[in-house]
């Protein structure tokens, strides 16, 4: 409440401050939507959130943020009644004044807040935003109206998620597992419990159901060292073991996994980084930068990128845990060399399809779409976690690299690599063909 409290005096001091009558050209800057984005992933990392529930927060925050600009501009299209359930939006009052721009952003802000663990980070962030408009001079009536309308549509967001089945799924029973020998089990250092065994059963955002894209199954278990399953095992060790310098660069680039756990000893720590989602929306709101487009356009990108990752990680999760297939960490400590271990850290869950692979495409597909073939663009998202910048000539380039990247640090056969592949590209398909962003 103090925090609300503060912020309706920030706004109060605004009508004790000169107008600035072209305040939006200053607000239409994209710089403030990309920026209250990267907020929720700063503040998403440091929370912990699993891959596919990044995934779900990032969905709802762009949408919200898309569907509080619709008004502003004729040419921009309603996700309402395209996205499944998501109904009519509240609207602005007609003949009013309204900064819609700065309506997108608070629908962003509000909606990360309520999603998001650490609600101080974001109204930290919040007042920070209202010292910066205060500073372009927005007027004071303009500006209570448009956070107003942003938390209107904020609002509308989150009671539609609230029937998504996400709640009601942190009740279903944990995964049980198997011993049968081909089926996953927990893998070290922290042997962790099977990750959303039940993503499946949220709601989709473009999906006719889960198994919509349901890939081929994987290469058959066999421990006959003939066999097609042992070598494709033994190729991934064999990779893992040639300690390639350039593998080894470009399996860590794309590591994303917000589950590290670090021995030492007796101690157990953890390294919280970006999820392979976040990693992917950070490139979208970079080369939206790097290519000059609009404070519309950014949200547009952001906004199909977001939903084609929520609905990849659906279909992925979906068959993960419908083949339930080990690792190649466990295969290959079973079957070929109990002290082998792979360059990644294994994540907690099933092995096929590999996520990185499915949401790699998904973004890829929808970026060259939105943005075109062949741009050339510098990845600097993990500088931050203490690794590098890599160049890229194209989307499609670095999400091949990003699904060769889950062999080269052991975590993947090539099997679930391909199809997952083929299971992104299916997924961005579809969300190009069903949603219309523009009239």
């Amino acid at each position: 409440m103090r925090f609300f409290i503060a912020i309706a005096c920030v706004v109060f001091l605004f009508s004790c401050k000169r107008s600035n009558p072209n305040y939006k050209a200053e607000t239409s800057d994209a710089s403030f939507y990309r920026s209250a984005m990267k907020e929720v992933t700063d503040i998403m990392v440091y929370d912990i959130f699993s891959p596919p529930v990044a995934s779900r927060i990032y969905s709802r925050c762009a949408i919200a943020g898309w569907e509080a600009l619709v008004p502003g501009d004729s040419k921009l299209k309603s996700l309402s009644g395209q996205v499944i359930d998501l109904p009519k939006m509240p609207q602005p009052e007609m003949g009013m004044e309204y900064d819609f721009h700065i309506a997108s952003t608070k629908a962003i802000i509000n909606t990360g807040r309520t999603l998001l663990f650490s609600e101080d980070k974001m109204n930290a962030y919040e007042a920070e935003l209202m010292k910066k408009y205060e500073t372009i001079g927005v007027p004071a009536d303009v500006l209570k109206r448009s956070l107003a309308y942003g938390d209107s549509i904020s609002a509308a967001i989150i009671k539609w998620t609230s029937k998504d089945n996400y709640k009601q799924s942190r009740t279903f029973p944990k995964f049980s597992v198997n011993t049968d020998q081909d089926r996953w089990k927990p893998t070290p250092p922290a042997y962790m419990d099977a990750v959303e065994p039940h993503w499946n059963k949220q709601r989709p955002l473009t999906l006719d159901s889960a198994a919509q894209f349901k890939p081929a199954p994987p290469t058959p278990y066999s421990s006959d060292k003939k066999s097609q399953f042992y070598k494709e095992a033994k190729d991934v060790m064999d990779v893992v073991d040639k300690k390639d310098s350039t593998y080894e660069r470009i399996a860590s680039f794309w590591d994303c996994n917000p589950f590290i756990i670090h021995q030492q000893g007796h101690v157990m720590f953890a390294t919280k980084k970006i999820s392979p989602g976040g990693h992917w929306i950070n490139i979208a709101s970079s080369v939206s930068k790097q290519l000059n487009k609009s404070f519309e356009e950014t949200a547009e990108a952001l906004a199909l990128v977001s939903i084609g990752l929520y609905d990849g990680f659906i279909t992925c999760w979906d068959e993960k845990y419908r083949s339930n297939l080990l690792r190649p960490e466990t295969y290959i400590n079973e079957q070929i060399n109990p002290d082998w271990i792979p360059l990644l850290q294994t994540p907690p869950f099933p092995e096929y399809t590999s996520g990185h692979s499915v949401v790699s495409n998904v973004s890829a597909e929808i970026l060259t779409s939105l943005f075109g073939d062949h741009i050339a663009y510098v990845d600097s998202t993990e500088v931050e976690y203490g690794l590098f910048a890599r160049p890229f000539t194209s989307f499609r380039e670095a999400a091949n690299e990003a699904c060769i990247s889950r062999f080269y640090g052991g975590i993947h056969y090539m099997p679930a690599i391909r199809n997952g592949a083929d299971q992104g590209k299916k997924v961005a398909a579809n969300v190009l063909a069903k949603l219309k962003t523009r009239t």
